[in-house]
């Protein structure tokens, strides 16, 4: 049985795997932001390299997917602004209005005398995805981690820059030719070597790569599932090659096509319903749980050891995700219908299950 006759864009639990892919990144920011120590090497790869990783892996195939599907630019640009940006827009906001001023308040450290005109600066300073600023007027102060509200944004970036390559590639046709995505794929690869190697130190180029490489990595498994078996024996391999692969300098070397497939794979293969989520709230639970755990260590909850704050964080971050969802997220993806988003009359679209 090949991937293309198991994945039913309808009916998957990718959106349940990036939610778990958003909770393993705010484990992994629960150690830096309540002080503990350094975790081992093949640790800090799989938990604080692997969730943003695979995030990028799902987004590869999905994207690339949607683009085949409907090979317009204009549709295909709306709905990927629509799923990002107006969220990240509300998200500046409020940490910038409410987050920092209630973590500001719970630190007991006064209000900068700067801090409004940082504030309004921080919102409108990162408003075009690209983050330059990460802390208001010195704050968080007082904490672990501090001068930084939210350390997770700066990744968004570069992920709005693979749906514009995959744009490119479609409006230039080169995604036609079969030899596009691999060559691509390894031309990241190459990079990533380089890196490890220290041939190459270029913070843009190293990126580049390396979310380059995971997100063609999906976009790699989406090209070959019409001949990629998928099996849970498989799976059961990926993982195997993906936790030997932790122990080397850079995992993604030999890691990054078995993280696509195990995570894709696995969505498609599971059939539990209650883990197919309709409403997807891990862009939500990505972009809130930095803040909100820089919330609760301005409040000394950093305290409480990593365990105990991750549980806590996540318990917050879920409601706020949740609201994102039903409040900015899903209304603002209903857009993708309404005529100051569009060039020509069509029909209203819907909201997608898998919206990437």
């Amino acid at each position: 049985m090949t991937l293309q006759r198991v994945f039913d864009p309808k009916l998957n639990t990718l959106n349940a795997l990036r939610l778990l892919l958003a909770i393993s990144v705010i484990v992994w920011h629960s150690f830096p932001l309540t002080g503990a120590p350094h975790t081992a090497h093949p640790v800090t790869q799989l938990l604080g390299e692997g969730g943003v990783d695979g995030f990028f892996a799902i987004s590869g195939f999905l994207i690339v997917s949607s683009w085949m599907r409907r090979p317009k630019w204009w549709p295909y640009l709306q709905a990927r602004f629509l799923r990002i940006v107006p969220a990240f827009w509300v998200c500046l906001i409020v940490t910038a209005a409410v987050i920092a001023p209630i973590g500001v308040l719970l630190s007991g450290a006064g209000f900068p005398a700067d801090f409004v005109g940082e504030a309004m600066r921080y919102v409108g300073g990162n408003a075009g995805l690209r983050v330059v600023q990460f802390g208001i007027a010195g704050t968080p102060a007082g904490v672990p981690y501090p001068d930084v509200w939210n350390g997770s944004l700066w990744t968004l970036w570069w992920e709005f820059l693979c749906y514009l390559a995959v744009l490119g590639l479609g409006l230039t046709r080169l995604l036609r030719f079969r030899a596009t995505i691999p060559v691509i794929f390894l031309l990241c690869l190459a990079v990533v070597v380089a890196t490890g190697a220290g041939a190459v130190d270029n913070f843009y180029l190293v990126n580049a790569a390396r979310f380059g490489l995971m997100f063609f990595a999906g976009a790699l498994v989406h090209q070959l599932q019409h001949r990629l078996p998928a099996r849970w024996w498989l799976v059961g391999v990926a993982a195997v090659i993906i936790v030997a692969a932790a122990f080397l300098p850079d995992y993604r070397v030999l890691a990054a096509i078995p993280l696509a497939y195990l995570l894709i794979v696995a969505g498609a293969l599971l059939k539990v319903r209650r883990l197919r989520l309709q409403n997807d709230i891990s862009y939500g639970t990505y972009i809130y749980a930095f803040p909100l755990q820089q919330v609760l260590a301005s409040a000394g909850l950093y305290a409480l050891g990593v365990p105990l704050f991750a549980v806590l964080a996540t318990v917050f971050t879920l409601a706020i995700a949740t609201a994102s969802w039903y409040a900015i997220e899903k209304p603002a993806l209903r857009l993708k219908g309404a005529s100051v988003f569009r060039m020509r009359r069509h029909a209203p679209a819907v909201v997608e299950r898998n919206p990437a």
